[in-house]
């Protein structure tokens, strides 16, 4: 196991230079560290001197990749690249281009991304695999054919639908909730309750019927048919043996999900104001702020790749004959 683990660390090291280098090379293919300047100045007629004075303030006065003009070493490692990327190995992300702390701004804001995403996909899990349970028990019938048809139904829908509706009838006619809006501790419930319902619901086409097409395929194996013939309930059936043997591919998707919960939702947090993750990167995004763009990609990057080990890991507890080497 340890000697697996490392090798898959070591494995990720090469990827991971692989994301950096090609978030650098797409960011600074639209933009030029005079674009940035101009648009952090705010300014439309800024002069050259206050370019160059806030490129060499923050670093980017410097070649992208290669310093010709610096000896040896000075190459490689006296460029945008190298100064912007070979930090964030240690976890340094150092300062976004307003000047803030990028790890106290990720620190700060998880919270509020992990109040919505984490109840979404635990009541999500719950909901989705007892609907596709059910429609796995009643296969075959009304029942079964009208939940497909639902299903089909909410994946036709866009998620941007469910949020600008969710916020026209709950909180706009309704008065429920507030709209939008964030505040920290016990009153911050009514500010996630929404997002959290909305996330819930937008997943259920897809989810439970890709959880149904699980169950589908382990009910036609043969051990099932075993269990039906020493009398077991099909209740017993679908909870002790199907649902125990198709964890595997459960897991593949539920653990793999874990990590972004961390990253938060772009749309969801973007549109009701959630100060998280997402809407961080957003903003970023809309700023051209390129030290928070590398910063929030490389930590996507980071937290899937333990996402994969921790699925690989997870698959020797659900299933014995699974040997990590």
């Amino acid at each position: 196991m340890i000697a697996y683990l490392i090798r898959r660390i070591l494995y990720a090291i090469p990827i991971l230079i692989g994301v950096n280098l090609l978030t650098f090379a797409l960011f600074f293919v639209v933009n030029t560290p005079d674009d940035m300047a101009r648009m952090q100045l705010g300014i439309k007629r800024v002069t050259p001197e206050a370019i160059d004075k806030w490129k060499q303030q923050r670093g980017y006065d410097k070649p992208l990749f290669l310093n010709t003009a610096a000896d040896s070493a000075g190459t490689f490692t006296d460029t945008i690249f190298w100064n912007k990327s070979a930090s964030m190995f240690v976890f340094d992300f150092g300062y976004s281009d307003d000047g803030r702390s990028i790890s106290h701004e990720i620190t700060q804001r998880m919270g509020p991304s992990l109040a919505i995403a984490l109840p979404t996909f635990l009541i999500g899990l719950v909901v989705y695999v007892s609907f596709a349970l059910l429609m796995t028990l009643f296969r075959a019938t009304a029942l079964d054919m009208a939940g497909v048809a639902l299903c089909v139904f909410l994946m036709s829908i866009s998620g941007l639908f469910y949020i600008i509706g969710g916020q026209f009838l709950v909180s706009k006619l309704w008065h429920l909730v507030p709209i939008s809006g964030y505040i920290g501790g016990m009153d911050s419930f009514k500010f996630v309750v929404l997002p959290i319902i909305i996330g819930v619901v937008g997943g259920i086409g897809s989810s439970s019927r890709w959880y149904r097409t699980i169950f589908l395929d382990e009910i036609s194996k043969d051990y099932v048919r075993t269990a039906r013939a020493k009398g077991l309930s099909e209740l017993r059936v679908l909870f002790t043996h199907v649902l125990k043997n198709a964890m595997i591919p459960i897991l593949t998707g539920v653990v793999v999900v874990i990590p972004l919960l961390f990253m938060g939702s772009l749309l969801t947090e973007s549109f009701f104001g959630i100060p998280g993750l997402g809407s961080y990167t957003i903003d970023a995004i809309n700023a051209q702020d390129f030290s928070v763009v590398r910063s929030m990609v490389f930590l996507g990057s980071v937290l899937y790749i333990a996402g994969l080990i921790l699925t690989d890991i997870s698959y020797t507890v659900v299933d014995p004959r699974v040997k990590l080497s």
